[in-house]
């Protein structure tokens, strides 16, 4: 848990730099300035938007929430600006949305932070803090993708033992909120949990959607885009399994839909794994073989994120690698 990583007083403000080239629950009070820095493709909200939940989001780190550890919790006459993920060192620190790495240094740059520390800036007043690092995986003004590791889980700075510190700047740097609602409000579980995905979502985990579909007997073109004709035929699936019929791929139905997969298997459903694989940094090429590769970047995948090590590819690994 962090002994610092509490928000300064109001009256020191962040300044922008010059080239800016965790269950129990944490938070704090922001430093007060909006930096805007630009669009970030494929994150910016739209008008046509219908749910947040839009596949934009996704979990920085798989662990849980230690006592204290979260948003607005006591620091030394401040609040806690984060919510902290306990895990052990060498956790895998994913990003939480795509964005560019504006800071990588110690603390963020942040008043109040300590240890190595990463802020991305996702487009439209967003931003995200990643604390007490041991490795940072990508270097300064990066762009990076939903997923894509940029970390490891460790104990620099100032603090009781090897934890992700995650804050969320909503409206500005410096303008903290509570990290487990705000990615709740997003279809994200924070910690660890079955992503919640709505109609109108794009991006990766909706193509792995589409390829379990198909291997259900439904058939979509993987195109990434939960549009009316993939919604359409979950509600299907749904009824069929008698879930509600919404369409949102939620934690009801994601257990429905996805595959225990080992190696020898081939199909979609070895696709839709694939697909996900890659948005955390794995790099297969999505031919639908369940070959030494893939069972290689299974096993790689699942040693990160401290689970048991198998190589098998069971609702527990597509929970960690769908949240």
């Amino acid at each position: 848990m962090c002994d610092s990583c509490a928000s300064a007083a109001a009256a020191q403000e962040e300044r922008p730099r010059a080239g800016l080239s965790r269950r129990g629950l944490l938070a704090g009070v922001g430093l007060g300035l909006g930096v805007s820095l630009g669009f970030v493709p494929g994150l910016t909200a739209t008008a046509s938007a219908a749910s947040l939940k839009n596949g934009g989001w996704c979990n920085p780190a798989l662990g849980y929430f230690p006592n204290g550890g979260h948003y607005g919790a006591p620091r030394g006459g401040a609040s806690h600006a984060g919510q902290d993920i306990t895990n052990s060192t060498g956790t895998a620190v994913y990003a939480a949305a795509a964005g560019t790495v504006i800071r990588r240094e110690w603390g963020g740059g942040l008043g109040g932070r300590t240890g190595y520390g990463i802020v991305l800036s996702h487009g439209g007043g967003q931003y995200t803090y990643y604390g007490h690092l041991s490795v940072y995986r990508v270097g300064l003004n990066a762009t990076v993708g939903a997923g894509q590791r940029i970390g490891d889980m460790g104990a620099t700075g100032n603090v009781t033992g090897p934890h992700l510190h995650f804050e969320v700047h909503s409206g500005g740097l410096g303008v903290t909120t509570n990290p487990v609602t705000f990615m709740a409000g997003r279809g994200v579980d924070l910690g660890g949990g079955w992503s919640r995905i709505d109609a109108g979502a794009r991006g990766k985990r909706v193509t792995a959607i589409q390829y379990l579909m198909t291997q259900r007997g439904y058939s979509l073109a993987a195109d990434g885009y939960y549009g009316s004709v993939s919604v359409d035929a979950v509600k299907r699936f749904q009824a069929a399994r008698g879930l509600v019929a919404d369409g949102q791929v939620g934690p009801a139905t994601w257990p429905h839909l996805v595959y225990t997969l080992q190696q020898g298997h081939s199909g979609n459903h070895v696709r839709a794994l694939q697909t996900v694989l890659n948005k955390h940094s794995a790099g297969l090429v999505v031919d639908g073989g369940f070959g030494s590769v893939t069972t290689s970047a299974v096993r790689t995948y699942q040693s990160v994120n401290r689970l048991v090590v198998d190589g098998v590819a069971g609702a527990v690994t597509w929970r960690a690698l769908v949240g």
